[in-house]
């Protein structure tokens, strides 16, 4: 059975009026681990789109890309975004339940983090209700000020080009950023966390941070 099957199953057990929210309490052990994840993941994303009062069609286009919905599994996902938008449970709920799976200030956290500003920006505006809702989700994640600071300057403040990606300064030899490069890749590579027992949505975060990093690397050994 399909991960999008067993959600599907999953929702098909709330009685009708029973908030999505609910769900998590059945979904506790290891073989429901990736379930869990990705309801958790797409209800954050669809409260971070609503948060700023409405939910505008860019935001769901950069959702899809950024977590590899297939075409086929839409309307699935669909369902559990309309729930999310309409649960009464607040963010916080999902926030840490994801943070309880791989513990404070984890990568996976972070990649996750990044994507969240990525849907957040998706409408060409940054409004400050989407930046309380990352400030609140950050804290909750384990990071601190600083690191919130760090990261909205890469998306928000000025626009990250591929050093800032790679981590290295622009006056940084092919010798430092291929060393980077590597370091990156090793961070996030599919393989690695197959073996860790990551969940599938959390490999096609770490897919799409993978794509980003080695963009960065063909732009920089090709400016050299």
């Amino acid at each position: 059975m399909s991960i999008w099957a067993k959600i599907t199953t999953a929702i098909s057990m709330l009685a009708k009026g029973e908030p999505l929210a609910k769900i998590f309490s059945k979904l506790r052990t290891p073989p429901e681990k990736s379930v869990a994840f990705t309801i958790a993941v797409i209800a954050l994303g669809a409260k971070m789109a609503k948060s700023d009062g409405s939910v505008k069609k860019e935001e769901v286009k950069v959702f899809r890309r950024i977590f590899h919905i297939p075409e086929a599994e839409v309307a699935a996902a669909g369902k559990v975004f309309d729930l999310a938008r309409q649960d009464v449970a607040g963010y916080d709920v999902y926030a840490r339940r994801i943070r309880k799976m791989f513990g404070e200030r984890h990568q996976t956290l972070l990649d996750l983090m990044e994507s969240l500003f990525h849907i957040s920006l998706a409408d060409g505006e940054y409004h400050p209700k989407e930046d309380e809702f990352l400030q609140n989700v950050n804290e909750i994640f384990g990071f601190s000020g600083r690191d919130f600071l760090k990261l909205k300057a890469r998306f928000v403040d000025v626009e990250m080009d591929a050093h800032e990606i790679l981590g290295v300064e622009p006056y940084s030899n092919i010798k430092e950023i291929k060393r980077a490069y590597k370091d990156k890749v090793l961070e996030c590579h599919p393989d690695k966390l197959i073996a860790r027992g990551m969940p599938e949505e959390a490999i096609k975060l770490a897919q799409t941070k993978l794509s980003q990093i080695n963009n960065a690397y063909e732009q920089l050994v090709e400016n050299l």
